[in-house]
């Protein structure tokens, strides 16, 4: 296991100690413009290698967190790197439940009326390597409005809030590859989005109207048709404004791809 950690770590840094040789060569002016789009390279063939090397089968750790009463609930995700998958479907007394392989760092409380939530990944998950990722998979309780913070490092995520009543959804990841469907039905729900080198696929159920801000480095961009532009990295449906369901989203990007459906 270390070793196949160290083979993938030391990957990351030869790429970066050789551009900054190239740096101080004068071959080239921008060490992280280099940088960036090489390390998703090195994190898509490490995911690619994950996959056909994986070893079997490990039983993750389960927990469940009761609602203990609370109303609403503000849930902290803090995950490092590997798999994780999030969607709606735990049992009505619960805020969530899941399989954590890996292990798991986490506490709760009541604040009032709102349970406060936070889950990390321990603090030995450097440890990993090809095969050995630490996989989260999370069930959220549909029946109450939730905030949901996402920070996570080289991660590949799949969240699928769409029966879900998140209210508020702040993301923040490094290089990774995120699938996310929005909410269907959850009133009004702000999005913030902050990524590195990643590539994200955003799905808008049909029905909900969304307002769309971008800023993006060397990013390719693709917003489908029910959004129009109406300035640079502005985006909104025509009948926002009247909608019973919406989204009012912020997208800060780095270097990869955005696409929103």
């Amino acid at each position: 296991m270390y070793k196949r950690s160290s083979l993938f770590w030391g990957t990351v840094l030869i790429i970066l100690a050789a551009l900054l040789l190239l740096k101080q060569l004068q071959i080239i002016n921008d060490v992280f413009g280099f940088f960036w789009p090489l390390a998703v390279m090195a994190f898509g063939i490490w995911l690619i290698l994950s996959f056909f090397t994986r070893h079997q089968p490990v039983e993750g750790q389960r927990v469940s967190i009761p609602l203990e009463g609370a109303t609403s609930a503000f849930i902290k995700l803090d995950y490092g790197a590997g798999r994780l998958t999030l969607r709606s479907d735990t049992e009505a007394t619960e805020v969530l439940s899941g399989c954590f392989i890996g292990g798991l760092d986490y506490k709760s409380h009541v604040d009032g009326s709102r349970l406060d939530v936070k889950l990390r990944s321990p603090n030995h998950f450097w440890t990993w390597g090809v095969g050995d990722t630490p996989d989260w998979d999370l069930r959220l309780n549909p029946n109450i409005p939730i905030s949901l913070k996402y920070d996570s490092g080289a991660a590949s995520s799949i969240l699928d809030l769409g029966n879900l009543n998140v209210t508020n959804l702040d993301i923040d990841t490094g290089a990774s590859r995120t699938e996310l469907t929005l909410p269907g039905n959850a009133g009004n729900t702000h999005v913030d989005i902050d990524t590195g080198a990643s590539s994200i696929k955003i799905t808008i159920p049909s029905g909900v109207a969304a307002s769309i801000r971008v800023k993006s480095g060397i990013t390719s961009t693709k917003i489908d048709g029910r959004f129009p532009r109406l300035d640079a990295g502005f985006y909104q449906s025509p009948d926002y404004s009247t909608a019973s369901n919406r989204v009012d989203m912020t997208i800060d990007a780095g270097v990869g791809s955005i696409d929103i459906v």
